[in-house]
């Protein structure tokens, strides 16, 4: 059964669709959705549906759909796509369609950018701060300080200068039908502004050039990096739709090790921290990364905001956080969760509800390969909830917090103090979904 369309204007919440029996055994109908629905808005100047996931609460999303002429950009290189962004503080509403890929790292004349362009001149090297940091010398009981430790920050400036993308309120950012339309290497920063669109995009290789070693960080130290592909730092009304976040071409598996630990490369591919709110994500796909999405950056980020729609995702090759869950009201519904090890990523668990979180999770399906345990599907610090029903592990009904808890001492509560009302799309049955999801998720699917 093909799922409720979930592309509609405002208004009528129609559009028109082709769907399409696949004969394959074992399949369901598929759904193909096209450029323009009932009341003939275009892929570019849609808004996010009434009733769809919390950020159609109060005054909605609608990103840029009343850009004028003047505020309408068609970009290609990073240099174009600075340009039309603009100032983050100028809230004249405008629609970005990005055509191709872009590449973060590169300058304004569109010559290629490297790890060693940003050290130079900043007296960073990984062999001089490797030396300066050896646990075996400088110890294990702070942060590196110092001329090494200074020079690898100048460095990760220079590059953050090349590949954030700020982007101002009231803006919708679109990938552009059949031109395998994304952003390689970059992040966008959806940062203390209102109103914001992302869709039809891949993000790739989001990498971090120099990443901070942290003798303190857990038992052993970590490496730890800058930019997510899309990081929302305090910021509201933001619908992410049909993206692709992966880290192709370069997985951890081909990272060295450093003083033990893995010389962690990614950050996050879609984190929502530091008092974001009212967040609609929806039908993205999420493979081959480790720290894929973080609600909350700590235990204290924000009461009463936080909270978000996560629903129709596939999330496969994901090895933790999907999601990370802090102190908000979080609704998943109808997500795919493959968790067999792909290109070395191997999961730890898929939902993780922690500092008083309060998740309900309906009708989603987890794939889990020979010997996988339930147990593990999800996690917790035993202050968060799981509440909602309908979840398949290999379509079979599954009470997920029940097995989690059985094997675990901090348990994770299965009320919550809230009931979800925006609930577009919601399918009560998860049966069909990885049938149904295959075809509608991600970049390129939009027409």
């Amino acid at each position: 059964m093909a799922a409720p369309s979930h592309r509609r204007s405002l208004r009528k919440r129609r559009v028109l669709a082709v769907s399409a029996a696949v004969v394959a055994a074992g399949v369901g109908a598929g759904v193909f959705v096209l450029n323009a629905n009932a009341d003939g808005v275009d892929l570019y100047h849609q808004a996010l549906p009434a009733k769809d996931g919390w950020a159609a609460s109060g005054t909605g999303t609608t990103g840029g759909a009343k850009a004028d002429s003047a505020h309408t950009f068609t970009v290609s290189t990073r240099a174009q796509l600075v340009k039309a962004l603009g100032s983050a503080s100028d809230t004249t509403p405008r629609i970005i369609k990005v055509k191709g890929r872009i590449d973060a790292n590169t300058d304004d004349s569109g010559k290629k950018l490297t790890c060693a362009d940003y050290a130079a001149g900043t007296g960073y090297s990984l062999s001089a701060y490797l030396k300066a940091y050896d646990p075996a010398v400088y110890g294990r009981s702070k942060l590196p300080s110092g001329t090494q430790e200074k020079a690898r920050a100048a460095a990760q400036d220079k590059q953050a200068k090349a590949i954030v993308f700020k982007v101002p309120a009231n803006t919708t950012i679109v990938g552009v039908p059949g031109t395998d339309a994304g952003i390689t290497g970059g992040m966008l920063q959806i940062q203390n502004v209102d109103n914001v669109i992302v869709r039809n995009l891949t993000f790739s290789a989001t990498e971090d050039c120099f990443p901070q070693w942290d003798p303190t960080d857990g038992d052993d130290g970590n490496w730890n990096s800058n930019y997510d592909s899309v990081t929302l730092r305090g910021a509201t009304h933001v619908w992410a739709d049909h993206n692709t976040f992966t880290d192709a071409p370069h997985f951890d598996k081909a990272n060295p090790e450093y003083f033990g630990r893995e010389y962690q490369i990614h950050d996050g591919a879609l984190d929502i921290t530091k008092g974001s709110d009212l967040v609609t994500v929806e039908r993205n796909r999420f493979t081959d990364h480790d720290k894929t999405m973080l609600i909350g950056s700590s235990d204290k980020d924000s009461t009463g905001k936080l909270r978000v729609t996560i629903h129709h995702n596939v999330w496969k090759g994901i090895v933790q956080r999907a999601p990370l869950a802090r102190l908000g009201q979080i609704h998943l519904y109808n997500n795919l969760y493959d968790t067999t090890t792909v290109n070395g990523y191997a999961p730890q668990y898929s939902i993780n509800s922690r500092a008083g979180a309060q998740v309900v999770a309906q009708a989603n399906y987890w794939t889990v390969p020979s010997g996988g345990k339930v147990a593990k599907l999800l996690s917790g610090d035993g202050t968060g909830s799981v509440a909602g029903s309908g979840n398949l592990v290999n379509g079979t009904v599954t009470d997920l917090v029940a097995a989690y808890n059985a094997a675990s001492s901090k348990k994770i509560r299965t009320t919550v103090n809230w009931t979800p009302a925006l609930t577009a799309g919601l399918e009560t049955s998860a049966k069909n979904l990885p049938a149904e999801l295959a075809g509608t998720t991600g970049a390129g699917v939009l027409k």
